[in-house]
């Protein structure tokens, strides 16, 4: 596995290593050794399967408060995603910037997002499915997100936004005076 750091700490690409022969294709999506300087002392303690048909699909912007916080690692096993990050950490030097990148099954990277971070997606390829680990268990009255078109945040999605649910129109946008989210 080869782990590349982006502009924003802590969010990192991961790239599997493909070894193919005339059966197929072998790849490994998590190794806990391998990961070690990037999960730490996390437990994976659950996964989670995303299944979307429309391309141009938005998912998120979503994230859990602390004590809920949690560190995602996402991969896509079928189709094309732009995969986004969005920094909400108080204090930290990257603030409000965002990463995207596209994960696919042809490509076998995946994306870890640390807690603080707010993520989503947008579908690139109609009927993508999504597998992600997660550092903490899901709880409903920590959830929350922020829009996929907030002004302040400028995200720049590959395509036009076709589908969006309901609870997701509702995020709000970020005030003026959101400092940033204390881990």
């Amino acid at each position: 596995m080869n782990i590349r750091q982006t502009k924003i700490s802590g969010v990192v690409i991961v790239e599997s290593a493909v070894f193919k022969d005339h059966r197929g294709a072998f790849s490994r999506l998590y190794c806990e050794q391998e990961l070690n300087e990037v999960i730490g002392a996390r437990r994976i303690v659950q996964i989670n399967h995303s299944h979307t048909n429309s391309k141009g699909a938005v998912r998120g912007m979503h994230f859990q408060h602390p004590p809920y916080a949690e560190m995602k690692l996402i991969r896509c096993l079928k189709g094309r995603v732009w995969d986004v990050a969005v920094d909400l950490r108080a204090d930290s030097s990257t603030f409000l910037q965002w990463h995207a990148e596209e994960l696919s099954a042809a490509n076998h990277k995946m994306m870890v997002i640390p807690e603080g971070c707010a993520h989503g997606f947008q579908v690139l390829e109609s009927e993508s499915e999504l597998l992600y680990l997660h550092t903490a268990f899901y709880q409903p009255s920590a959830e929350t997100g922020i829009r996929h078109d907030d002004p302040r945040l400028a995200i720049t999605w590959p395509l036009p936004v076709a589908d969006l649910s309901a609870r997701d129109q509702k995020h709000a946008l970020i005030t003026p005076d959101f400092s940033g989210i204390s881990l």
